[in-house]
């Protein structure tokens, strides 16, 4: 990761476009409420490795921009829902954000999950981008991740990679790696999770963008 950061650290930009959908790069072709039918999870479970299709989804709208001090980030809000295609109760929930500095081209990907586990990842990417990678490694203070002390006994995440990429007609597929050290088994073990997502709504613009607008 880029670190030649100036040496002042505290004064914004000035003149900010507050249409975040106009400055997001890649992450523009992701704003919006996605549907996926077709999603497959292989996780470890007692017998070794489970596999579980899935039905998913998930909103992305954009947020205002956001500074650290001359860092301007474009972003956009994410709640993933998935759901067993024969059941009725919640299979996996997740929220957080997507960020993208223009003026380097980091993409950050932060999630939360109602297990008690969170995480942050990047990487970088051009703005017309086709595809992109997110990473996160356990230990890093920087791009890392945190769990509570039983996940860390029983199902020790090391790292977290996910690659997006954007399809010609329209959609978009992801493919996640979590590394996992699972209790009692020697080797690490891959769970993993792919889907493709078709839009179903267009996002809302930003309220900053709204207010400009009106």
């Amino acid at each position: 990761m880029a670190t030649d950061f100036p040496e002042d650290i505290h004064t914004e930009q000035d003149d900010i476009d507050v249409d975040t959908l106009a400055n997001l790069g890649p992450l523009r072709r992701m704003a919006g409420i996605w549907e996926g039918r077709k999603g497959l999870d292989i996780n470890p479970n007692i017998d070794g490795s489970g596999r579980q299709e899935y039905i998913e989804r998930i909103e992305l709208q954009p947020t205002d921009p956001q500074s650290n001090g001359p860092q301007l980030f474009y972003g956009l809000r994410y709640h993933a829902y998935v759901l067993k295609p024969d059941q009725p109760e919640t299979y996996h929930d997740q929220v957080g954000y997507w960020l993208w500095e223009p003026a380097t081209g980091l993409i950050v990907h932060s999630l939360t999950i109602p297990r008690g586990q969170t995480a942050l990842a990047g990487g970088h990417a051009d703005a017309d981008a086709d595809s992109f990678e997110v990473v996160a490694t356990r230990g890093s203070t920087e791009y890392g991740i945190c769990s509570t002390t039983f996940l860390e006994h029983a199902f020790r995440t090391d790292s977290f990679r996910m690659k997006v990429t954007f399809n010609a007609d329209g959609t978009w597929s992801y493919f996640e790696d979590t590394e996992l050290k699972v209790l009692g088994r020697e080797a690490p073990f891959h769970h993993t999770d792919r889907n493709t997502l078709t839009l179903i709504a267009p996002p809302t613009p930003n309220p900053l963008a709204r207010v400009a607008k009106g």
